[in-house]
């Protein structure tokens, strides 16, 4: 591991005037991720800049009746809150899901969004890696890439966001706050991660020197008849090969509301808007849901290894979906 030296900020606006002197630094929440990258070369920042005692760490009612998430709230206390586990429970279950008890207790909500791909030859120095290196090129695409995108990839890079939690804020149009030297700003989530393309190695469009602050949760009513559902390749904590963050309101059979986003199929949390508009005034019911996923996965472009995810993902879906909708005819 390379040497640094390591700063802890007491207040926001030193934590980015730490960063803005050192561009070569790095903010540290948990370390969950981060640490592991330098350990294995992958990252290597000249100074650690520790935000967790910034006064973030709260989830508290928002003007417009929502919820605001502080970023170093951990993975841990955010699906233990009452507020989340009842208004958008699929956010109390994905973080769940996520890791281990011992990482949700470390891992915070603004390092949970910026985490780096787990593609192995991205955490392989001795590759070429698009992301680590831009131009050395994506050996994922003719190597090892069962677990890898089919929506919204490239030539470039075909490897898959790895959060849960960022699938259901993703479906429930969560907004990220952040500060600057310059102020504030607020960016959606939806424009958070940026496209693939030819620069895989730029991930989201947080301005330079960005401290996340926060999350908003806008006011979903929806987002209480919600579920997420993850396929993993082992019943222990491990990372998803497909996973949906649902929900839905069914009105006399018929679909009045509904939300979709998927993980593990693209470099960034993916919302399903074609088939939420196909569902939305259909019938209810397995063939309206069938349907919809595969108007969403019509676009799918699929790696030799990885086109069991079309299949995968249309069934879970469904799955989800009809769950749901047995629920609110009871």
């Amino acid at each position: 591991m390379k040497e640094f030296t390591y700063h802890k900020a007491h207040d926001v606006a030193g934590a980015v005037a730490l960063l803005g002197a050192d561009p070569e630094a790095r903010f540290l929440g948990g370390g969950t991720n981060l640490v592991d990258l330098m350990k294995n070369g992958v990252e290597r920042p000249a100074r650690l800049i520790d935000v967790r005692d910034l006064p973030l760490d709260r989830i508290e009612p928002a003007e417009d009746g929502g919820l605001r998430i502080g970023a170093t709230v951990t993975n841990s206390d955010l699906a233990a809150h009452p507020d989340v586990r009842r208004r958008y429970p699929a956010l109390a279950q994905a973080v769940l899901a996520g890791a281990s008890g011992q990482l949700r207790n470390m891992a915070t909500v603004g390092g949970n969004l910026l985490q780096r791909t787990r593609c192995g030859y991205f955490t392989d120095v001795s590759r070429p890696c698009n992301k680590r290196r831009p131009g050395s090129g994506c050996p994922a695409v003719h190597g090892v890439h069962h677990n890898h995108a089919i929506l919204g990839a490239s030539e470039h890079c075909v490897a898959v966001h790895p959060s849960d939690m960022g699938v259901a804020l993703a479906a429930f149009d969560a907004v990220v706050t952040y500060e600057t030297a310059d102020g504030p700003g607020r960016l959606p989530l939806a424009d958070f991660y940026l496209p693939v393309g030819d620069t895989p190695h730029r991930e989201t469009a947080l301005p330079q020197g960005a401290l996340i602050t926060g999350v908003e949760l806008p006011p979903v009513p929806v987002a209480a008849h919600s579920r997420y559902r993850k396929v993993r390749e082992r019943a222990s904590y491990a990372f998803a090969i497909g996973s949906v963050a649902a929900a839905l309101d069914v009105r006399d059979g018929v679909v009045h509301d509904v939300r979709l986003a998927f993980g593990a199929v693209a470099s960034r949390p993916w919302r399903a808007r074609t088939a939420e508009q196909a569902l939305t005034g259909a019938r209810a019911d397995a063939d309206a849901f069938a349907a919809a996923a595969d108007a969403e996965l019509a676009e799918a472009r699929p790696l030799p290894d990885n086109g069991y995810k079309v299949t995968l993902m249309r069934n879970l879906v469904v799955a989800v979906l009809t769950e749901l909708a047995e629920e609110a005819a009871r």
